[in-house]
């Protein structure tokens, strides 16, 4: 039975999970700022002991993998969002007057619209995700998003709106290394974007002319159709 002083079991949870989250908070603004910093570091940018951040994380590398689960279900859920749009040509999302042009080519450039912000949050992570857990972890958490664009990309050169010189499969991964690259840019301040130019270069790179990139990027973010980047806690 549980002591009157006692916190109840749901009320420590939550204040559990609280913590937690804002331990991977600080985390990642405190690597953002410095990939070198402490766990005491991050322990009193998130206003907790060091001790309380060594009992939900044993050190750093759990601390990133901590990190990278949260950009994977990010990533889950940004995937999940673009489900409404199939790639067949019909937007499944609702169309209506000013809606987009159906087809690949604004299927691609949404979902980089929705995937750029969780990108653009976790962006410090790729680094320290291949520095502590592997290339191979980072490329599982790529994986939804690398065949969301692949099936995207193959419908496209099936109806002729991408090229087709290059497979589906690399051209996809060639796209996320592209992205990627543009990604480092913004961390390293060289370049600042909300996602525009980042879907423009992705239907470039996929085929499209440069000028119905940019009306197929304007067009959908005229709709309501993007919506924000979720953080899972």
């Amino acid at each position: 039975m549980t002591s009157p002083t006692a916190p109840h079991p749901v009320r420590r949870r939550r204040r559990t999970r609280a913590t937690r989250a804002r331990i991977l908070d600080a985390a990642l603004r405190e690597l953002g700022r410095n990939p070198e910093c402490s766990l005491g570091d991050i322990a009193e940018a998130a206003g907790v002991a060091r001790r309380t951040v060594y009992t939900h994380f044993t050190g750093r590398a759990a601390l990133v993998e901590g990190l990278a689960g949260e950009a994977a279900e990010a990533i889950r859920l940004a995937v999940a969002d673009t489900s409404g749009t199939d790639t067949s040509g019909t937007d499944t999302s609702g169309t209506g007057p000013g809606a987009p042009d159906p087809g690949p080519a604004s299927d691609l450039a949404h979902f980089v619209l929705t995937l750029w912000p969780v990108g653009d949050c976790y962006r410090t992570l790729m680094g320290l995700a291949r520095q502590d857990l592997g290339s191979e972890q980072v490329s599982d958490l790529l994986a939804p998003a690398r065949e969301r664009v692949a099936c995207i990309l193959a419908e496209g050169q099936r109806q002729g709106v991408f090229h087709g010189a290059v497979p589906p499969g690399p051209l996809s991964g060639a796209i996320e290394a592209h992205l990627l690259a543009l990604l480092g840019t913004v961390n390293s301040g060289i370049w600042a974007d909300d996602g525009t130019g980042a879907a423009t270069a992705a239907l470039i790179a996929a085929g499209v002319d440069s000028d119905t990139a940019a009306v197929t990027v304007r067009r959908l973010h005229t709709t309501d159709r993007i919506r924000p980047p979720h953080r899972p806690h």
